[in-house]
């Protein structure tokens, strides 16, 4: 007994000092693994640090040992070593406007550095609200305004871009993971996706002509969900809601360090405030990246979407203010609804030639099916489209200037077969018309960027665009149109020039001359009543920026403010006929002034405390949008507000994150009075609603989380219209957006293997 305890006492320090312990450190927000920290065994010279997946491995020498994490940006972290393997959540601290990254204009460059008025949704933003859609997240962007006219039917409006968009989005190009997202008729399909599937949102607001070709109003860059390296998880999701909200979402990821692969499957049905504004909604999504060696990383998804909902049509303010639940008879009658599958596939190659030339290359493919009964007709359409992105990058010393290059196109070439027929009470009647519209779009863009010296930033950029429709009238009911119509647009030039200086560590100065120029779109040049509207002619606007940003009081108050003039030539305005069909024409100019500010002050950030984040934010937008130069027959309405754009909107907010796990997010949006026709005789109320989430998240044990979370949207229960028919034909204007409303929901998330 005696030697055994002898041979113990001298070996034990040798197999104690043997032990190693594995773990896998990462972001406690976003659960992004985190590279580069340090991990270290308090009182002992051990150390290491986490590897591109956040993996470490690490030799202690008892089990009263404590690991201290740290990592600049992040709270450090003091936890006992427990188990074989160790996931370790790290709390940001807070960012200031220089460190966030934003991808904006192709540069990849601190948001500090970057020369525009740029609007970010991160995760922590997006997941305020309940995420049926993004409308509350966007609208907290100044100078952004999403309406919804029916469950599911969108409009984006960019400092005043809604003029032609009584429907879908228009004048706002947008991509998602890169890849443009259009349908092959020129407007967006932004209803196919489900807001929950999104992690990121960029807006670029004014003409970015330089980098995105065609395009006056703005460009949105959407990123969705992403496999996390490192990780293999299921996670599962539910919600209910009034007015019959039903939603629920399982998500399969698994990755490893040179892979992974992501599938999502989302279901949404409710019935809807309004009558006959039911929807469902299924959506399935597959993301993935393959890095088969340093140089080089394949990232792809796949989106279908197969999306189904009624239409109530617009009120007048007599049946608004008497029951702004009811829906149009007529709409009623006819079975107004919308029947839309979708697919969208994307691929994209970045490659690194070497430390300074590099390559990213995408492909990509939309192919929807549309099965509409409107109002005044049924409407049947098989669309397609195909198209590459690619930009070559180029990063050097030109003498002691640091400068980057870069050198791209864009081209898609798109399909559609339009078929109309008479709607006899939601079902297929005579065919009115046979349409083939064949559509080539495309653009060459380059720009240059040079670090100069002063801490000044200069940007020269530039992008040739050209589009050309081409109509083949298979057949109509008289027979006397058919034939082929083209039109094509001459080529475009739209410069940007931009400069950013910065004038302390914290603090930047912006400003920038673009210009924009935007083609009508195959549904405005061949609107549902089956013309062709050989006239119309695309729009054209130069718009100059001057902002800051910035924090001060110890990095404690950000803001960010800028002020914009834009004036826009042969602006397209929308109107109703008699039956019902939305019609577009040139409406001379408009000049679109006004200032936007976002601030945000941090009352607590302290993972210390109990109250570990508390914060106080606002955005507010102020327009001056004016109509110059509009006549319509015998009418004058130069000098009018522009339709469809409040004069201003504010968006205020708190957000409170406790050490426990308990949050509460308080959000209210404020917007003046709406101008709803060209003539500015009849007005939408001004309104404030305002709305909170409270949950509570943690992580139990090593591999499972949970969140649980309630929220009430409209408190007040305040009657307003969100999503008006502009010009609407019979004084139909409105379009009631929801009372009050309940959700609450609960997601699980298993990490089932993990490195």
């Amino acid at each position: 007994m005696k030697y055994s305890l002898l041979f113990l006492l001298f070996f034990l320090p040798f197999f104690v000092a043997g032990q190693h312990v594995r773990g896998k450190v990462y972001d406690a927000q976003t659960r992004q693994p985190l590279s580069g920290a340090a991990i270290a065994i308090i009182g002992s010279a051990s150390g290491t640090l986490t590897d591109e997946s956040g993996i470490f491995t690490l030799t202690f020498s008892g089990e009263n040992d404590t690991v201290l994490v740290q990592l600049v940006g992040y709270s450090s972290l003091r936890i006992p070593v427990s188990g074989t393997f160790l996931e370790i959540g790290l709390q940001p601290v807070a960012k200031t406007v220089g460190e966030v990254i934003v991808r904006g204009y192709e540069t990849n460059q601190p948001l500090l550095r970057t020369a525009g008025a740029i609007g970010l949704l991160t995760p922590r933003e997006l997941q305020r609200f309940n995420q049926n859609s993004l409308v509350p997240a966007l609208n907290t962007i100044p100078g952004v305004r999403m309406e919804e006219r029916a469950t599911a039917s969108y409009r984006i409006s960019i400092r005043g871009s809604s003029l032609r968009a009584p429907f879908g989005v228009r004048n706002v190009k947008m991509y998602l993971n890169g890849i443009p997202l259009v349908e092959a008729n020129g407007t967006l399909p932004l209803n196919l996706l489900d807001a929950a599937t999104i992690n990121r949102v960029e807006v670029l607001k004014g003409p970015a002509g330089s980098v995105y070709g065609a395009g006056t109003g703005g460009t949105i860059l959407l990123h969705t969900m992403q496999p996390e390296a490192g990780e293999s998880s299921v996670a599962v999701q539910g919600m209910a809601g009034s007015f019959g909200l039903q939603k629920y979402a399982v998500t399969a990821t698994t990755g490893g360090e040179r892979s992974g692969l992501l599938v999502r499957y989302d279901k949404q049905k409710q019935d809807g405030y309004r009558e006959h504004s039911a929807m469902n909604r299924d959506v399935v999504l597959l993301a993935g990246n393959f890095r088969p060696s340093e140089k080089q990383t394949f990232n792809f998804h796949t989106y279908y979407s197969k999306l189904f909902y009624e239409l109530p049509g617009a009120l007048t303010k007599e049946q608004f203010d008497e029951n702004p639940r009811q829906a149009r008879q007529l709409n009623k009658d006819q079975h107004a609804s919308l029947n839309l599958n979708g697919l969208n596939i994307g691929l994209n190659q970045d490659y690194a030639l070497d430390e300074n030339w590099s390559n990213s290359t995408s492909v990509f493919g939309v192919f929807s099916f549309l099965d509409h009964p409107f109002t005044n007709d049924y409407e049947r359409n098989t669309n397609q489209a195909f198209g590459a992105r690619t930009k070559t990058t180029l990063q050097t010393n030109l003498g002691n200037v640091w400068s980057r290059f870069s050198l791209g196109a864009e081209a898609q070439r798109s399909f559609v077969n339009s078929r109309h027929y008479q709607n006899n009470k939601g079902m297929a009647g005579i065919l009115s018309f046979d349409d083939e519209v064949t559509a080539q779009q495309g653009f060459i863009f380059a720009q240059a960027e040079a670090d100069l010296p002063g801490n000044i930033t200069a940007t020269l950029g530039g992008s040739v665009s050209a589009l050309q429709y081409e109509l083949n009238r298979v057949s109509d009911i008289t027979q006397t149109n058919v034939g082929q119509h083209k039109r094509s647009f001459e080529p475009q030039f739209s410069p940007r020039l931009a400069l950013v200086k910065l004038l302390t560590e914290k603090i930047a100065l912006h400003g920038s001359i673009s210009q924009g120029f935007s083609a009508p779109t195959e549904a405005e040049i061949r609107p549902s009543d089956g013309s062709f509207n050989s006239s119309l002619q695309p729009e054209r606007g130069t718009n100059y920026e001057l902002g800051f940003r910035g924090s001060i009081l110890k990095e404690k108050l950000h803001f960010d403010v800028v002020g914009f003039w834009f004036r826009l030539q042969e602006t397209i305005v929308s109107r109703s006929t008699e039956n019902g069909v939305v019609v577009f024409q040139n409406a001379g100019q408009t000049r679109q002034q006004g200032l936007e500010t976002s601030l945000t002050y941090e009352i607590l950030n302290d993972t210390k405390r109990y109250v570990s984040g508390l914060k106080i934010w606002s955005s507010h937008a102020l327009n001056h949008f004016r109509f110059q130069n509009y006549r319509q027959n015998e009418q004058d309405f130069s000098g009018n507000k522009l339709t469809g754009s409040p004069g201003q909107t504010l968006t205020s907010g708190l957000d409170l994150e406790t050490r426990s796990g308990f949050y509460l997010n308080i959000t209210s949006y404020y917007s003046s009075e709406i101008p709803l026709n060209d003539a500015n005789t009849v007005f939408a109320d001004s309104y404030l609603v305002a709305g909170a989430r409270i949950g509570f998240r943690r992580q139990f044990f090593r591999n499972f989380q949970a969140e649980i979370y309630g929220g009430v949207e409209n408190a007040t229960d305040e009657k307003y219209s969100l999503g008006n028919d502009l010009n609407g034909f019979g004084n139909r204007y409105f379009n009631a957006a929801p009372g009050r409303y309940f959700y609450a929901g609960l997601q699980l998330k298993w990490n089932y293997a993990g490195k």
